[in-house]
């Protein structure tokens, strides 16, 4: 199972490393030609904007919306679940506008404000250490969303089909947990 880690920005070796600790290969995507060799992504943090920018001038945003079509997997981890929701509130541009959800942007405040927690997220077995930084929130989720897990009574993780957002850094701690739910995701989706 190959599993990408689009390579625009953000924690990209990181996110290798905890994909191969659930037992995937992980590489760097920095061609949409290498999207087809691909049975899931990941979409990592980074700043949004920056993000968006790099993606539609670099041919990803129709390529990431396609490879979504074909009903493969995608996981978008802070600025990566900006990047996948249909609406951002302050009349940001959507990028991909892939998932049902409503985000803000750096919900919980500015980079000193950042902190690490553990969470019950529905799907794992145990708490998952969550570190947070200049993190978004879903504000609203549609009717096919599920919601995994809150902080403070916030959206902080959730999942719509073979889409799954998070808004902190799985990747930033040994806990792979989370990215083994996402492998489990493409099996799920490769079975006939």
């Amino acid at each position: 199972m190959k599993v990408g880690v689009l390579a625009l920005q953000g924690a990209v070796a990181e996110h290798i490393r905890s994909l191969e600790s659930a037992g995937a290969e992980g590489t760097a995507v920095k061609r949409t030609e290498q999207l087809g060799e691909l049975d899931g992504l990941i979409v990592p943090g980074g700043e949004s904007t920056t993000i968006g920018k790099l993606m539609r001038k670099y041919g990803f945003i129709e390529a990431i919306q396609d490879f979504s079509r074909e009903g493969k997997p995608l996981f978008g981890t802070c600025a990566g679940l900006i990047v996948m929701a249909k609406e951002i509130e302050g009349g940001e541009e959507a990028h991909l506008g892939l998932m049902d959800i409503k985000v803000s942007r750096n919900a919980f405040g500015r980079q000193r404000e950042s902190f690490e927690t553990d969470l019950e997220v529905k799907g794992l077995t145990a708490p998952l250490r969550a570190v947070f930084i200049r993190a978004p929130l879903i504000t609203a989720v549609g009717p096919g969303v599920e919601v995994l897990s809150t902080y403070k009574d916030e959206i902080v993780t959730a999942r719509q089909g073979h889409l799954l957002v998070s808004s902190f850094h799985p990747e930033l701690t040994d806990d792979f947990s989370l990215h083994a739910y996402f492998v489990e995701m493409i099996k799920q989706t490769k079975r006939p």
